[in-house]
């Protein structure tokens, strides 16, 4: 029906759908209040139903809106608003006014100066509220306006923000992780913010086109009004307006990247028919060590004291060596967190010197700690302390990094910019999507599936999936995929949406093992035995009434039983030695794998305590537009030169170019 559109088309037709589905709804919305408080005109109707954007409808509906406590309100309550109208035409002198403002001397009003102030009040509002001011002078401030830094009493000089202080950038120009950047440091105090434009410019525009020709010398009160109703009003306004507008376009930029970021972290191929150890590293509290097996069942834990305080070699070797004699370990996995170098250091000394064989691999630990405490964490391992569940899940980033980073807060993964700084619930929802898409790619095994990982299967949601789980526990491992409808909870229409993506390795049935629908397994029995490299696909869809897209993907099924699209990527490179920083300098090359990428450059793992970090402009011979055009998340570089080191810091250049 979509004529084999992909998932990135299909999500970007959802937020436009969402996106137009909102502005009808609002158009309703408008049109029922404004016909609550005035007149609905014709010509106001068809100017809310031309509206193309949220943003023109909200100007349009603006001076409708109730305004409760301004100071116009105030001034209408007055009843000032026929003596902001005369002012408004400007046909009387400044005395013939203040000699009609006397009428008004009444009630609340105790003097002229006051009914005059009401009636300037009333207009700087009307000026504020004018649909085609409030759009020029926006689109003024996005094109040409400034972005002017300042550092507050609280600024603090060696920070994060000390390259910002006294910076100015036009609004056009600034890159959304620069902008996120000063943002952060405007919410921690230590910054200050403002969108200025040419004002006097403004000022001119309104002279010349607002105050009528033929004004007489009270538009000077007029003047007033509406330069008033400009400073106080409509430039706070639109500057608050503008800074939304542009944090939401950061927002999307970031979680773009975010999401590109994560599709790849997902796709990152498993590591499998290993028995792994998944170390936890520290000094003080010890390193924590969990074996899983090569199904990714935990079997024993144990803390050893290799680092700083303890330095304890002997005994940490001791019960390092039993564990890979006990569970033949074939693969470590270390988080990157604290004490990790002198953790690697430890297990490249044991390599050297005792011939352990045991290759290890450097695994991103972020959010590691948040699942050990997390409610998934406490029911897959109610009896473990959290610190060994950590461990657990550095294990299992590496046998399955999807099964197991699909557990884990979004801003908490590590990857990308700022994702703690934007929309949380745009986050949350890149995240669904984009597991949701790699799921339906990849397929998954309902047998050794986790509650995360079902919950993400089109159709299913997270109480189908544990009514799943349920049923597998208590009826043994699924054999067919139509075991599927006895399960509570998961009718016929769920049932039709998720068993295209389910896979059943051992079932009888080699296609469900498969993408390939149960509604298609009769098409698929027609077509074994064919040679399907050669086949005409639009004949043969017609002779089996079925869809060409729809065939298509039948035939890339058979062609590839229980095919998983992560094999065919780059294994996960294991090492058996150690980078240390003093062992470099300029020019020298070192290998690493990409751990994160932002808009601009990406951080790489070299073996170092911190990443090395690749800057846009270092990354090819020619002009890069972002980074993900040349490097991908996990991406081993076998030959990356360094280009500067700051021992101090702990902090290494690099080039590609």
């Amino acid at each position: 029906m979509t004529g084999g559109a992909d998932d990135e088309v299909l999500r970007e037709f959802e937020t436009i759908y969402i996106a137009a589905k909102k502005l009808l709804e609002r158009k309703e919305e408008i049109k029922r209040l404004i016909s609550e408080r005035a007149t609905l005109t014709q010509e106001l109707s068809k100017s809310i139903e031309d509206a193309d954007t949220m943003r023109v409808l909200e100007d349009i509906y603006r001076p409708y809106k109730e305004k409760k406590n301004s100071r116009a309100a105030t001034a209408i309550k007055n009843g000032l608003t026929p003596l902001a109208n005369i002012l408004e035409s400007a046909k009387l002198s400044a005395d013939e006014f203040k000699t009609k403002a006397k009428e008004f001397v009444k009630g609340e009003l105790s003097s002229v100066e006051a009914a005059i102030d009401g009636a300037k009040d009333i207009l700087a509002e009307r000026y504020a509220d004018m649909p085609r001011e409030r759009e020029a002078i926006r689109n003024m401030m996005l094109r040409s306006g400034v972005l002017e830094i300042k550092r507050t009493k609280t600024f603090d000089e060696n920070g994060l923000f000390k390259n910002f202080d006294g910076k100015s950038e036009r609004v056009a120009y600034m890159p959304s992780h620069r902008y996120l950047a000063v943002m952060r440091g405007v919410n921690e105090k230590e910054l200050s913010a403002k969108i200025t434009i040419d004002v006097q410019k403004i000022e001119a525009n309104i002279k010349e086109y607002k105050i009528p020709r033929n004004a007489s010398s009270s538009k000077e009160f007029l003047f007033e009004a509406y330069k008033d109703g400009l400073k106080r009003l409509l430039l706070p306004s639109l500057e608050r307006e503008v800074n939304s507008e542009l944090k939401e376009r950061a927002d999307i930029s970031a979680i773009s990247v975010f999401g590109k970021n994560l599709n790849q972290l997902l796709m990152t191929p498993p590591v499998t028919k290993r028995v792994i150890l998944g170390v936890d590293p520290a000094f003080r509290t010890g390193c924590k060590l969990a074996v899983v097996d090569e199904n990714g069942n935990y079997l024993e834990s144990s803390v050893i004291y290799p680092t700083e305080p303890q330095n304890d070699y002997e005994n940490s070797k001791k019960k390092v060596l039993a564990f890979k004699d006990k569970y033949n370990i074939t693969g470590v996995a270390i988080g990157n967190g604290t004490g990790s170098r002198e953790t690697q250091e430890f297990f490249a000394r044991l390599n050297k010197d005792e011939g352990a064989n045991l290759n290890y691999t450097v695994v991103s630990e972020a959010g590691a700690s948040v699942y050990s405490a997390s409610k998934v964490a406490s029911l897959e391992y109610p009896n473990l302390d959290v610190t060994i569940r950590g461990a657990i899940s550095i294990a299992h980033r590496l046998q399955d990094p999807m099964a197991s980073l699909v557990k884990i807060d979004p801003k908490s993964l590590g990857i990308g910019q700022y994702q703690h700084d934007v929309d949380q619930k745009l986050l949350e929802k890149k995240l669904t999507d984009v597991t949701q898409d790699l799921v339906n790619r990849i397929g998954v095994d309902i047998n050794s599936a986790s509650l995360s990982l079902l919950s993400y299967v089109a159709g299913v949601g997270t109480k189908v999936a544990q009514n799943i789980i349920t049923y597998r526990e208590e009826n043994g491992a699924f054999k067919t995929k139509e075991q599927l409808l006895s399960v509570k909870g998961l009718g016929k229409k769920a049932y039709e949406q998720a068993v295209g993506f389910i896979r059943i390795k051992n079932s009888k049935n080699i296609f469900d093992n498969s993408g390939i629908h149960p509604e298609s397994y009769e098409v698929a029995k027609k077509l074994t035995g064919l040679d399907l490299t050669n086949i005409d696909v639009q004949a043969k869809a017609k002779e089996l009434c079925v869809g060409e897209e729809t065939l298509r993907d039948i035939i890339k099924e058979l062609c590839k039983p229980g095919y998983d699209p992560r094999e065919e990527l780059p294994p996960i490179p294991f090492k058996d030695g150690i980078t240390d920083i003093k062992m470099l300098h300029v020019g020298s090359f070192v290998s690493g794998v990409v751990r994160n990428i932002t808009d601009f450059g990406a951080f790489v793992d070299i073996g170092l305590k911190n990443d090395g970090m690749i800057h846009i402009s270092k990354m090819a011979p020619t002009k890069v537009s972002h980074p993900l055009e040349v490097l991908s998340l996990n991406q081993y570089l076998p030959q990356i030169e360094v280009i500067s080191i700051d021992e101090e810091k702990g902090k290494v250049g690099l080039s590609l170019a």
